[in-house]
């Protein structure tokens, strides 16, 4: 194995240890640019992405900040609702009254839900105070709609018409409330039940005729003293002092049963003040009917002797108290009669109600040949 000489000023190179002569020198290596083009890239594919996340994150709140900003508005229940609630809605209730009577029952959600549904509804303004029969989580639009309706009512209604006796109305009554009519009468006899000492315990002339409502649960007592207040408001309000009431409700009932014209009234309690001034009789047939128990347009000679104080065909003056009754247009006329000298009266014609006065007695025989034909036309069955 032979050596080759070693180059002058160097050291002898290993076996295979040759340089290739076209190799760079050392020092002038090429940088690694592929190493850092690739972070550049991923850098700028790092940012782009950022930005369309923050892009797409601005667009999605602008699509779901309106929904989360817009008004759910007031709480409200969706559907008919359930069951059955009573609801007392009371005289002067405002909407925002009534609605929060509704919350406080479970039947709407928010008395805000129920006033606009009030707004929305004109008719809203005609819901009349009493007791309702609601559902529990209603609409407010259906608790509405059946506040408007009659049907949805579970008040009891009492309809009274001028001239009933008593024993006629407390059958009314009773069958509207379902209270016995032995409650009613005894209830007169109750110390809250403001009935003059005159009348002593006889409702008769005081249970005023009007429309009246109650609650289901009314008591006799509640009944009585209601329609007997209300009849002695027209007496307290005309001015009659308590001493006169019994006598102004007797005069008022006659006043009732003798004339249907309102014209009339007021010269029918002159002629009941002129008579008994005069010390005359009334010989009011309508007195004679009640002692009876009888009604009718005439009476008979045997219903004219009836021996009963309320006969004022037998009795002279007024009876001991009120034979019907009267309304307020009947109390006014008692409290303040027509002037004039008229001593007698007759209904010349009962289906129109056309009464003719007279001051002698010659002038009411000619208005009572006027009556008589009237019967003549119109036989009794």
């Amino acid at each position: 194995m032979s050596r080759r000489r070693p180059a002058e000023g160097g050291d002898v190179p290993l076996v295979g240890a040759v340089a290739d002569p076209t190799a760079p020198p050392p020092d002038a290596a090429t940088p690694r640019r592929p190493r850092r083009r690739r972070r550049a890239v991923a850098a700028v594919v790092l940012v782009l992405a950022l930005v369309l996340v923050a892009a797409a994150g601005v667009v999605g709140w602008g699509f779901v900040r309106p929904l989360l900003d817009r008004d759910p508005g007031p709480a409200d229940y969706a559907g008919p609702g359930t069951g059955e609630v009573q609801v007392q809605v009371e005289e002067g209730d405002t909407g925002a009254a009534i609605g929060q009577t509704l919350v406080e029952a479970g039947v709407v959600g928010s008395v805000e839900a129920f006033t606009g549904a009030a707004a929305a509804d004109p008719e809203s303004d005609s819901i009349q105070p009493g007791t309702y029969a609601l559902r529990e989580r209603m609409s407010a639009a259906g608790a509405l709609d059946l506040l408007l309706s009659p049907a949805a009512k579970v008040d009891l209604q009492v309809q009274l018409i001028e001239g009933l006796r008593a024993v006629d109305a407390l059958a009314q009554i009773s069958e509207a409330t379902g209270i016995p009519v032995e409650e009613l009468q005894a209830a007169a006899t109750d110390p809250s039940v403001p009935l003059p000492a005159e009348a002593q315990g006889n409702l008769e002339g005081y249970l005023f005729p009007a429309t009246y409502t109650f609650e289901p649960d009314v008591t006799a007592v509640e009944v009585i003293s209601t329609l007997v207040s209300r009849a002695e408001q027209g007496l307290v309000e005309g001015g009659v002092p308590q001493e006169q009431w019994h006598r102004t409700m007797t005069v008022a009932s006659l006043v009732e049963a003798e004339a249907s014209r309102e014209e009339d009234r007021p010269k029918v309690a002159r002629v009941i003040e002129n008579r008994v001034a005069a010390g005359m009789a009334l010989q009011f047939d309508t007195t004679v009917d009640y002692a009876t128990g009888k009604r009718g347009v005439t009476t008979t000679d045997e219903d004219r002797a009836t021996d009963s104080p309320y006969n004022t065909y037998v009795y002279p003056g007024l009876p001991p108290g009120p034979i019907n009754s009267p309304g307020d247009s009947a109390i006014a006329a008692a409290v303040a009669p027509a002037d004039g000298p008229w001593l007698y009266f007759v209904a010349v014609d009962p289906d129109t109600g056309e009464t003719r006065f007279a001051t002698t007695f010659e002038e009411h025989q000619a208005n009572v040949r006027l009556f008589q034909q009237w019967l003549r036309d119109n036989p009794q069955g």
